[in-house]
């Protein structure tokens, strides 16, 4: 009868295993990880969530499951990219990682910030565009966030991170 018990327990906990995901953090919902290693970033594949527009550069806070977050004028959550040089007028993320992460680009000359304490400003886009930065750090939004206030993107592939008000990354 233990042994019964021993197998059905070693089964159930085989199922259960398979069902978890190694690849995102404990509450994340974001997508496994594509070969390259970092989530879209230097990727040449283009089989990517289609990405919500960034044109809303105006930003504010707003509260998530991580706590008050930078995000858009439509709400979605920005966020910041290891890869790229805090000052730099260059982003890291090109070509297929940009089909993934979009940059937030600016409506206007100077972008605006609702209770952003961090410095704002902007670097050209390759396009001739205006991508938003906070604190000096490009920002970001991410194709698998679709509805505002979604955190998908922190920790993916221990890269992407959401930031609060002062530009700090939440998380990394």
């Amino acid at each position: 009868m233990r042994r019964t018990w021993a197998i059905g327990a070693l089964a159930l906990g085989l199922v259960l295993a398979g069902c978890s995901s190694p690849g995102a953090a404990p509450g994340s919902s974001a997508p496994p990880a594509s070969s390259d290693g970092y989530g879209g970033y230097g990727s040449e594949t283009t089989s990517s969530p289609q990405a919500p527009s960034t044109a809303a550069g105006d930003l504010k806070v707003a509260k998530t499951s991580l706590g008050e977050v930078v995000v858009t004028s439509a709400g979605m959550t920005a966020y910041v990219f290891d890869k790229d040089t805090k000052g730099t007028q260059t982003s890291a993320c090109t070509g297929a990682c940009l089909g993934l992460w979009p940059p937030v680009l600016a409506t206007g000359d100077t972008p605006k910030g609702d209770g952003i304490t961090g410095t704002l400003g902007t670097i050209p886009t390759p396009d001739g565009k205006k991508q938003v930065t906070l604190d000096g750090w490009p920002l970001y939004t991410y194709a698998g966030d679709t509805a505002a206030g979604d955190v998908k993107g922190q920790g993916v592939q221990g890269i992407w991170w959401v930031v609060d008000a002062t530009g700090a990354k939440i998380g990394g």
